[in-house]
């Protein structure tokens, strides 16, 4: 049969669009499944769907198109579907107009669907009122009765009374709208979301560090995590909090960081995808919300082996945490039992690795295939229902309903007559960054993702091999090649050195296998300090170019989609030290989805440990590596080396440490400010052991985070200037992951 959702945007990275992803990979493996979303804001999905399910959009948002449609005339007409509450009034991104009405009702109108499943209150009203009695149409709830406000509540349901199902993601959720709507006809019950099993390794709970990601928004009360987390530190000063995702609560949770003087400790690591590597990096994982419908992360966590600590919220945690295998908190305990529950863990490896092998087990429930199944059987139950009693009757139902329904009343038979399929509990692969064409599990399929907008896109773009990355704790990089992703014949895999005038890159035969792979070892590799991308090519091409192979085969050099950057071994970890280099590598995927290779290489290095602001200056420990320098620290100056020239560079006095390698300085704004030249000066940070040695940047290229830019972020100091008026000073990591100093002309934001 062929089965439709209705989303608002499948291009982001929200839970809604996981779920969906999930169960339409499930549902391809019997059905005809098609994803439409409402709106497309960028040119490929974040999240992968499976090359067999189609992706449509009706109407374009994406401002550099020429099928732009934000100014479209309807856009200035108000929305007739939940306008008060719904996505009309609350949508600051994705407002609802006359033109949703139009597109979404003509969809509905029109699909050949047998199947329509809507995501959210606006979409169940839109297929409650435009839906058709030819088609079974299935509301979804992803969030929870209490969730809504009285009145998009009141909406949603008298819009529920014409679906013919109505699913949430709690047991408990789904006894609550059964309670508030006794004389509603509709199916009302709790089907969990799917969460596949990931490629990852499971973490090994020893990394120190809890995670957390979602929304950063107010019902996840992560000011709630970050206040217990600080109680918790305390006990524990090598522990760090990360949160990942993006929202409006941002700011509120920097300043709040801030003022609590664990900008050190408590990382805002921006939205991630796949988020599957960055729980494997956890030793906790961390959910403290208000509310939760199911608790998609909780299950993620899980998944990679991580005991999740999370506030016992209605309504999703209690179904999925049992106290075997993770820890509720209640929520009337507030910080303080949430700290407690962080301490004891923080502090019992042992009671995180009984935890978290629980964790695992329990997780396997929420395979994406059984759950499949639970669908099935709900479309045969609604099937067999509706041959025994008149379908209900839409508001709208068009004239061509009793027609089309007579030609296609039978698919239930069909559903019916089709061979059941056992759950899967095996290990699923993950999917490779939507943002590519390419597919994890034929080599001749491309992505399915296909835009009603563009009729001139190409349907089957090139495919490109697809690669999981996983660095090993001898600082090697094993890269996996997915085979069925690859092109015929003998091939090599090929690094090359980015905007290197040298062209230098690296070259790898890639054994004939099952699964082949390859291993870049530092101490076989040499990977000088700069960004690789990563390719397959003709095995013996000559030099890189990739076009022709010594088997006669033309095999063009294709760059390498990225399924998986595995980088929690990383954690924690030192640079290295490799043939009198100081040495780092990290795989990571590109914005675009490819495989590259973030690399450094220096004959010396300050690794930077820690970074105190102070209300005039920031002090800064680091630890030395200098394999080649036999000077001592003692002999050691700091200079801030200035972008405008050396007449505006300054000398401060390093401390040395009692802790071998280790020294510490302090950078006095004063003198960065009585040196000002241009609305934003910067100073970069060097260490000379001697006048004769040469420069030693300092920074931070150990661990596991490509760019500290984006993460290791401290606060700003505001100073006044007697020419440039208020000044903003603060440190940061350049795009090379050194230390500078910031100057810049303070703009006040308009209030």
């Amino acid at each position: 049969m062929k089965i439709a959702f209705l989303i608002n945007n499948a291009y982001g990275i929200g839970g809604t669009i996981r779920a969906t992803v999930n169960l339409s990979r499930a549902l391809a493996d019997r059905h005809d499944v098609e994803v439409v979303s409402v709106h497309q804001v960028s040119d490929k999905p974040e999240l992968a769907f499976d090359e067999r399910v189609a992706l449509t959009a009706l109407i374009d948002m994406r401002t550099d198109s020429p099928t732009y449609e934000g100014d479209h005339p309807l856009t200035t007409e108000p929305c007739t579907m939940f306008p008060d509450t719904g996505a009309a009034a609350n949508s600051t991104r994705l407002l609802y107009s006359a033109l949703q009405d139009e597109r979404i009702g003509a969809w509905l109108r029109e699909t050949d669907a047998e199947v329509v499943i809507a995501t959210r209150p606006d979409l169940n009203g839109y297929l409650a009122r435009d839906g058709q009695n030819r088609y079974l149409r299935i509301g979804q709830e992803h969030l929870s009765l209490d969730a809504h406000n009285p009145t998009l509540r009141a909406h949603q349901n008298r819009a529920i009374a014409q679906l013919d199902a109505f699913i949430t993601v709690s047991g408990a959720d789904a006894a609550q709208y059964r309670r508030a709507l006794p004389e509603v006809p509709t199916h009302i019950l709790c089907i969990p979301n799917s969460v596949p099993q990931p490629a990852v390794e499971p973490s090994d709970l020893r990394s120190n560090v809890i995670v957390a990601a979602g929304r950063l928004i107010a019902v996840k009360r992560y000011d709630r995590l970050i206040d217990a987390f600080a109680k918790a530190a305390v006990n524990h000063p090598t522990w760090s909090l990360r949160l990942y995702g993006r929202g409006p609560e941002r700011p509120k949770l920097r300043q709040r960081i801030d003022e609590l003087g664990l900008y050190e400790r408590v990382l805002l690591m921006g939205p991630v995808s796949p988020i599957e590597t960055e729980w494997a990096k956890g030793a906790i994982a961390a959910v403290s919300s208000d509310m939760e419908s199911f608790g998609m992360t909780i299950v993620e966590a899980m998944h990679c082996g991580v005991p999740v600590i999370s506030t016992d919220c209605p309504h999703g945690p209690a179904e999925i945490i049992d106290g075997t295998n993770g820890v509720l908190v209640p929520l009337d305990t507030g910080v303080d039992g949430y700290a407690a529950a962080l301490d004891r863990l923080m502090a019992d490896v042992f009671l995180r690795e009984r935890l978290g092998a629980a964790a695992r087990s329990r997780a396997q429930t929420y395979a994406p295939s059984a759950l499949a199944l639970r669908y099935e059987a709900l479309f045969q139950e609604l099937a067999t229902a509706r041959r025994k009693s008149p379908p209900k009757t839409s508001t709208r139902t068009s004239t061509k309903t009793s027609a089309k329904t007579a030609r296609r009343g039978t698919w239930w038979s069909r559903l019916r007559s089709a061979p059941p399929t056992a759950p899967d509990t095996h290990e699923e692969p993950q999917r490779a960054p939507a943002s590519t064409p390419t597919s994890t599990s034929t080599s001749t399929s491309t992505s399915a993702s296909t835009s009603v907008l563009d009729p001139q896109a190409d349907p089957q773009p090139t495919p490109h091999p697809v690669a999981f990355a996983r660095v090993a704790d001898d600082r090697s990089i094993t890269i996996r090649l997915d085979a069925a992703s690859l092109p015929p014949g003998p091939l090599d895999f090929l690094a090359r050195l980015r905007r290197d005038p040298k062209g230098r890159h690296i070259r790898v035969p890639i054994p004939p296998a099952t699964s082949p792979s390859i291993t870049l070892d530092p101490a076989e590799h040499e990977l000088p300090e700069g960004r690789w991308d990563c390719y397959v090519t003709a095995h013996g091409a000559s030099g890189a170019s990739g076009t022709a192979g010594a088997s006669g085969t033309a095999v063009k050099k294709t760059r390498l989609v990225c399924a998986l950057a595995e980088r929690a071994r990383s954690v924690g970890s030192a640079p290295a030290l490799v043939d009198g280099n100081v040495t780092a590598a990290l795989p990571y995927t590109t914005a675009d989805g490819f495989l590259a290779l973030r690399t450094w290489q220096r004959p010396a290095h300050a690794e930077v440990t820690s970074i105190t602001i102070g209300d005039t200056h920031a002090t800064v420990t680091a630890r030395l590596f200098a394999p080649g320098l036999s000077r001592p620290l003692d002999d050691a100056s700091v200079i801030a080396v200035s972008r405008q020239g050396d007449t505006y560079d300054f000398t401060v006095e390093p401390s040395v440490s009692e802790e071998p390698s280790s020294f510490s300085f302090t950078l006095p704004y004063s003198r960065a400010l009585a040196r000002r030249n241009s609305p934003h000066d910067v100073w970069d940070l060097r260490l000379y052991v001697g006048h004769a040695s040469p420069p030693v940047t300092i920074g931070r290229i150990g661990g596991d985070i490509v760019d500290r830019k984006k993460t290791d972020v401290v606060p700003a100091v505001h100073l006044s200037h007697g020419t440039r008026g208020e000044t903003r000073a603060k440190p940061f990591f350049t795009v090379t992951n050194d230390l500078a100093l910031s100057l810049r002309d303070h703009v006040a934001t308009p209030q």
